[in-house]
């Protein structure tokens, strides 16, 4: 398919595939026109894409994941890349324990000078 259907499949913009392939997490072939071909399973991997980069993955670390997530599976990367999920959610989890406190701490401000 092309950079327009798969836009429309996904909802992410041309720009933004663009941008997948650039960084490494998505493949087209170039026809012979200069178009870019996305293979079938491109819907599954630009939505996996998007669910990690909007829990705060970095584009770097999702090109780790991918494999062990949509099409083919390297078990021999997921392993090492499970530490690192891993300690992408403890980082995520501090920083949300830290946002509570910030919460808690302006509340209490605000209910004793209103």
């Amino acid at each position: 398919m092309r950079i327009g259907e798969l836009s429309r499949k996904t909802g992410a913009t041309p720009r933004a595939l663009r941008y997948y392939e650039e960084q490494g997490l998505l493949g087209a072939e170039r026809q012979s026109n200069g178009y870019r071909e996305y293979a079938p399973n491109a819907v599954a991997m630009v939505e996996t894409i998007r669910s990690l980069l909007d829990m705060g993955m970095p584009s770097s670390l999702i090109k780790d994941v991918l494999p062990c997530t949509v099409g083919e599976r390297s078990e021999a990367a997921c392993p090492d890349l499970l530490r690192q999920v891993a300690t992408l959610r403890d980082d995520v989890r501090r920083r949300a324990t830290r946002f509570e406190m910030i919460d808690a701490s302006l509340t209490s401000y605000l209910t004793a000078n209103t």
